[in-house]
């Protein structure tokens, strides 16, 4: 279960942002995973533009889509369930 939820403070998702940016270096799927997450949530609460009287600031939300991006393949390239692109069903007809 994610530790992001739509009560996370900015701050709690930034630092899951960072904290889970070392996915690849780490080889880790579930840190890939929190990232997306992470990724989806800025992307979803981040203004793409901000004007204070004559000062505008403009966010490039695909620095952050790509990275996103990124992460996914990760996930699909390394977590065997995922690469593989199906799911093992069992059945116990044949059980004694």
């Amino acid at each position: 279960m994610s530790t992001l939820s739509s009560s996370s403070t900015w701050a709690q998702i930034k630092a899951a942002y960072d904290d889970n940016a070392s996915y690849e270096e780490d080889s880790s799927v579930s840190k890939a995973r929190a990232f997306v997450t992470a990724c989806r949530i800025i992307l979803r609460r981040m203004a793409t533009k901000a004007k204070n009287g004559d000062s505008e600031v403009e966010f490039d939300t695909r620095i952050v889509q790509d990275e996103m991006k990124a992460a996914q393949k990760f996930v699909a390239t390394v977590d065997p369930i995922v690469s593989q692109g199906s799911v093992i069903h069992t059945t116990f007809e044949d059980l004694r």
